[in-house]
């Protein structure tokens, strides 16, 4: 047994490596792949989609937010990987008291990479983890500076609809929305707070970037709010990109750099 420290600052003693692991967060599930823990790995989420072979074929235990707590049991887990926000608290304690669990809490990409660092460690995967976290920040570092840039790239990103949300500057979004080249305007608000069409228009925002997660946002929106925002430029954005904090940040800098010609920044 060993004993690791989570990004909660709980200690958890665990049987390293672990050879029974469930994943509740979509995108450490997608992590657990790219570190090679195919065997390892018995039980995910069915909004753990990446990859697709996993999603077909291992036992789904329910929502991030809604666990199927009969289910998991007979997986007979020795490590079950949480994330502070993504999961619901009453749940992840109630684990806790029979299994293991390592909870992230990941608020931008200095986080990311510890969270990674630490799963291949506990994983035996050290290696891969560390190359990994190399690719990613090598990735980012090719992107050219905007920095200096005297354009406007002042742009506000909504997560919701029905009320509209967007992300404040405590947010591993607002890091992935820094690296990509533009400028929050809701950076010093805290976590996702509630904002009204009035607020962006009164704030003169250039981009507004709808995302495709957690809310659906289609073309169809777009239309709708180019007629209450007719001087804003509104695009779609991959919300995977933005928000998925583990081996989905490798194609990350790809696809910002496309984004950025498509908004001409």
């Amino acid at each position: 047994m060993s004993d690791y420290i989570d990004q909660t600052k709980r200690t958890i003693s665990i049987a390293s490596p672990p050879k029974r692991i469930i994943s509740l967060v979509p995108s450490q599930t997608e992590l657990l792949y790219s570190l090679g823990l195919n065997e390892e790995v018995v039980g995910i989420t069915k909004f753990c989609i990446h990859p697709t072979e996993w999603f077909h074929t291992k036992t789904r235990i329910g929502g991030t937010r809604m666990l199927n707590m009969e289910a998991i049991p007979e997986l007979q887990p020795d490590l079950i990987i949480a994330n502070k926000e993504e999961n619901e608290k009453e749940q992840v304690e109630e684990l806790a008291t029979k299994y293991p669990v390592w909870i992230s809490d990941v608020n931008d990409t200095a986080s990311a990479y510890d969270m990674i660092a630490t799963l291949g460690a506990i994983c035996g995967k050290e290696d891969k983890s560390a190359f990994l976290i190399d690719k990613i920040k090598s990735n980012f570092a090719a992107l050219p500076d905007l920095m200096q840039s005297k354009e406007s790239r002042s742009a506000c990103y909504l997560i919701w609809r029905s009320p509209y949300m967007t992300i404040g500057g405590d947010s591993f979004i607002h890091n992935m929305l820094a690296i990509a080249g533009f400028d929050n305007i809701y950076k010093s608000s805290i976590r996702y707070p509630e904002i009204s069409i009035a607020e962006i228009r009164k704030s003169n925002c250039k981009y507004l970037l709808l995302s495709s997660e957690p809310y659906p946002f289609r073309q169809k929106h777009i239309e709708e709010l180019k007629k209450e925002l007719p001087r804003t430029t509104i695009l779609l954005v991959d919300g995977e990109m933005f928000s998925w904090y583990g081996s989905r940040m490798l194609h990350a800098a790809g696809y910002f750099l496309q984004l950025r010609k498509i908004a001409r920044l």
